[in-house]
């Protein structure tokens, strides 16, 4: 075959896959749309009804039995339920977004709280995030957990910076805990620094979508010389946010975080300020990542006004709802007191 040949056979193929692509998403759309207007039109009948709740339970019990003997099993009471559901909290046929599934949609119902709701929607639909991984954030308490960044009332801090509404601030995108289960270790593993390296390096697409949005990989293990003693240091992680325009160095350490962590941070955060920094580019952020983090090191150290260098917890496993929502409360109140003491003084 001509390479002339071989290459109007990429073309053709592009071609087809494109139009695949965009006949998967019509339909996606449609089936949608449809399911929403399927959902209006129950509660819209369940008006009619002196009891409604009763009437509301008989019109999905009817409808269901007419629909499975037309359509099959896609529209058993479960699913006519959640179509209820769906119109009664997405309000807005055209706020909705054509890249995510029904399933996507089954999963977001769960959410109570509107906001986090809009915020789950819009990041799965930009982050192009399939099912899996909608699940797994939501359970992670993503959103919960971006609530803790540095800016009060911040309810779609995402959002907020797609649209470029306000000038993000770096604290506004560091997360504390990340949740590195992906990495798949066992909660009583003890684990070495260059490991921890190696497996985050080995699912570097899961490590980008925990950092947040705007992120991109620079390298590892990047070289610090010193002019005067010719001693090299290494910066673990180094990646570039587009979106804050900056460099972001991350230092792993597998064990509770000392002040001599912060000064190495210190150090490194300068130097990229000096030599690798170019004139466009905005402050460079440093990260380290510690299994622990003590209140007295953080308050006597660069960490307690610092807006360039930070320390956060990792987690090796997903904990449950009620433990992540345990220690958000907790983070929550420690900041409110903090912030208190600070107006007394």
């Amino acid at each position: 075959m001509s390479m002339s040949i071989e290459k109007l056979c990429e073309n053709v193929l592009d071609v087809i896959e494109t139009a695949r692509v965009k006949v998967f998403r019509t339909a996606n759309v449609a089936v949608v749309h449809a399911y929403w207007e399927i959902g209006r039109l129950m509660v819209e009948e369940e008006q009619n009804g002196a009891d409604r709740a009763a009437y509301g339970k008989q019109v999905v019990e009817l409808l269901s039995v007419r629909l499975q003997s037309i359509y099959g099993k896609g529209y058993n009471k479960t699913n006519l339920w959640y179509m209820r559901q769906f119109f009664r909290l997405f309000e807005n046929p055209h706020a909705l977004r054509g890249e995510l599934s029904w399933t996507h949609y089954r999963l977001l119902l769960k959410i109570e709280e509107r906001a986090a709701r809009a915020f789950y929607m819009e990041e799965a639909a930009t982050g192009n995030w399939n099912t899996r991984t909608l699940e797994r954030q939501i359970n992670s308490l993503y959103y919960e957990r971006m609530l803790m960044t540095g800016k009060e009332s911040q309810p779609e801090v995402r959002a907020e910076a797609d649209s470029k509404k306000i000038v993000l601030q770096p604290g506004d995108i560091i997360k504390d805990p990340y949740v590195l289960d992906f990495l798949g270790i066992k909660q009583e593993y003890t684990l070495y620094e260059k490991e921890l390296e190696q497996l985050l390096i080995s699912k570097l697409q899961d490590f980008l979508l925990e950092l947040g949005k705007g992120f991109s990989f620079v390298t590892r293990q990047y070289r610090i010389t010193t002019e005067e003693s010719n001693k090299h240091y290494h910066v673990d992680l180094v990646f570039y946010n587009y979106i804050l325009k900056c460099f972001l160095l991350i230092d792993l350490k597998t064990n509770e975080l000392n002040h001599q962590d912060i000064g190495q941070m210190d150090f490194y955060v300068r130097y990229f300020e000096d030599k690798v920094r170019q004139k466009d580019d905005n402050p460079t952020i440093g990260l380290i990542l510690c299994t622990k983090k003590g209140k007295t090191i953080v308050k006597y150290s660069l960490l307690n006004d610092s807006r360039q260098i930070f320390a956060s917890r990792y987690r090796l496993y997903l904990p449950s709802e009620d433990e992540l929502t345990r220690e958000l409360e907790r983070e929550k109140h420690e900041i409110e007191t903090q912030r208190s003491l600070e107006k007394a003084e």
